[in-house]
């Protein structure tokens, strides 16, 4: 077991040769996306030995897995990127207003560079199990390579949208074609012309394939079940001025989105939905219309997620547009929503309306027509069979908690993650879950996270977890640890929030129900980044109020309460 203070290893296939001999460092990150980067630069900086662990071959996170064709981020590039260092701001140049996924890629590939930050790296390592060792006062994770690493700090970095929902459709072993999931696409090109392809779901994923894919498949049917608003992108090449614009006020830029509630530097609604003429209603619709974007309608208004009249007027805004766009009036009605507006995640797109009005295109509604099995040469629905030759799945994610509860993760008493958060996941600030000490997640449960920019969310929790680090540090302790107590009194808050929202309304991935057997719980903190900070920074104020720092947090709370029974 090497010092916790000698330099990380360089680089190589992982921490040790196999043989099952433990590493020690001061903290292990899982994940080597957007937060796992940031949190190795940080840590970095703070002196601290570190080993990130990543399942893929390099880095990137999500946008390694999703090489669907049509992927992109639905945040302005501006926006969807890092903030720390002002170099880097200034030698990156983004080509669109909403980056693709290989642009992306390539920026996260040049900030591992940038930063020689692959050296601290275990690429195509994936973890199987943390365990907190009480005695030893570590972490032991136990990886698919045999190889245990050992840690003070274990930050799990491991996103909201990196576990798949596997497609469990009978008879898909039998299919003799090619079939796909947008989360897992293969790194080489996938030929679809002159084929006849299945695309099965029509969330982000789905709305964002279908157009390509149309292009060049002799025949595509599109299977959904559930239609999704989208806004239109109005993506465009990026010009130099706009750059420079950007770039010359990029600080006040980024202090806007960080004070924001989405992460965005849209100014705020001042204005309630009927507080406004129905003509001044249809002018401020229209101008998001033309904006574009996922907060095309939702900026427009105080009121689009809090009260049922206004949101169902924006909602008759969404479904006049794709009728106006779709030909056919019986497609265009199967392809109107009817849930609330903004309740499950908003889509972006570029020209998926107007792929129904191609020739060969069909939409198959299987709500009504539901998938029965899988066959040899295609899908099944109960009233017919369609014939292809590729099938993608665009079926989404174990959102939020699933990169999460496939680790078995085992804290205090050897008691499991998965258990401690059996009827819904309870963390404080999605930062730590009592009972799991020196344990961190970077947009957890019970923050902004996918309700954000998540960029702009993953650099305040990385930046909060390396300053409490530092803060430990100081302080000459090297544990801390949510109380159960202000654990609840969070995720009540969480939860009252939410429910004066028209969010949990929804049968959506936010509150778990894609996933049979997870519990119903709206995940997200839904009051806005700059409303999260604030409180953030008010619990640091207070000396970390509802952690406790260098104890066992059950002790902290026995003593606690015998206190309060000495006092009454």
């Amino acid at each position: 077991m090497s010092d916790a203070r000698q330099p990380a290893p360089g680089p190589g296939p992982g921490p040790g040769s196999g043989s099952g001999s433990a590493e020690r460092f001061d903290v292990v990150v899982v994940g080597a996306g957007f937060a796992g980067l940031y949190m190795l630069h940080r840590l970095r900086g703070l002196g601290m030995t570190v080993r990130v662990i990543e399942r893929a071959d390099d880095v990137g996170g999500t946008w390694y897995w999703n090489r669907y064709p049509g992927a992109r981020c639905d945040i302005e590039s501006i926006d969807y990127c890092y903030s720390f260092d002002d170099a880097l701001l200034h030698e990156w140049r983004w080509s669109e207003r909403y980056a693709a996924q290989p642009e992306i890629l390539r920026y996260l590939e040049h900030v591992a560079d940038r930063f020689d930050l692959r050296r601290d790296i275990a690429f195509g390592t994936s973890v199987l199990g943390a365990e907190w060792d009480e005695a030893g006062h570590v972490w032991r994770l136990r990886c698919d390579d045999g190889e245990i690493v050992t840690a003070t700090y274990c930050v799990m970095a491991t996103g909201c949208l990196s576990t798949v929902k596997t497609p469990d459709f009978p008879g898909l072993g039998s299919f003799q074609g090619r079939w796909f999931h947008t989360g897992q696409w293969p790194h080489e090109p996938v030929d679809f012309t002159g084929g006849k392809v299945a695309v099965i779901g029509t969330g982000s994923s789905g709305i964002q394939a279908i157009p390509l894919i149309a292009r060049h498949a002799e025949r595509l049917y599109v299977l959904q079940r559930t239609p999704n608003y989208s806004m239109p992108a109005h993506n465009r090449p990026l010009t130099e001025a706009e750059l420079h614009d950007a770039l010359r006020d990029h600080a006040e830029r980024r202090r806007r989105c960080r004070e924001s509630e989405s992460g965005i530097p849209l100014p705020p609604p001042t204005d309630a939905t009927l507080d406004v003429t129905p003509e001044q209603r249809r002018a401020r619709y229209e101008e998001g219309w033309r904006r574009g974007g996922i907060s095309a309608l939702s900026a427009a208004f105080t009121d689009f997620f809090t009260d049922e009249k206004a949101n169902r007027l924006a909602q008759d805004f969404a479904r006049a547009k794709i009728r106006e766009i779709v030909r056919d009036p019986e497609v265009a009605e199967l392809l109107c929503p009817t849930h609330h507006i903004g309740t499950k995640r908003t889509c972006t797109d570029t020209g998926y309306f107007e792929t129904y009005n191609r020739d060969g295109v069909e939409l198959v509604d299987v709500r009504s027509d539901p998938i029965e099995e899988i066959t040899p040469t295609g899908v099944r629905t109960r009233d017919r069979h369609i014939d292809v030759d590729v099938i993608v799945f665009a079926i989404g994610f174990d959102a939020i908690t699933g990169a999460l509860t496939e680790i078995d993760i085992r804290g205090t008493g050897g008691r499991a993650l998965t258990d401690t958060w059996a009827h819904g996941p309870r963390t404080l600030l999605g930062l730590q879950t009592a009972g799991f000490p020196n344990l961190f997640m970077v947009t957890g449960p019970g923050s902004p996270s996918v309700l954000s920019n998540m960029v702009v969310s993953i650099e305040q929790h990385v930046d909060w977890i390396a300053d409490c680090l530092a803060h430990l540090r100081e302080r000459g302790v090297d544990r801390i640890e949510a109380t159960p107590a202000a654990q609840e009194r969070w995720m009540a808050h969480v939860a009252d929030l939410a429910a004066h929202t028209l969010y949990p309304k929804a049968n959506s991935w936010y509150v778990g129900v894609n996933i049979p057997g997870k519990p119903r719980t709206f995940m997200p903190y839904v009051a806005g980044c700059g409303q999260y900070r604030r409180e953030c920074d008010e619990i640091v104020a207070a000396g970390y109020a509802g952690f406790t720092l260098g104890q066992d947090a059950n002790t902290r709370q026995d003593r606690d309460t015998q206190q309060e029974g000495a006092r009454t």
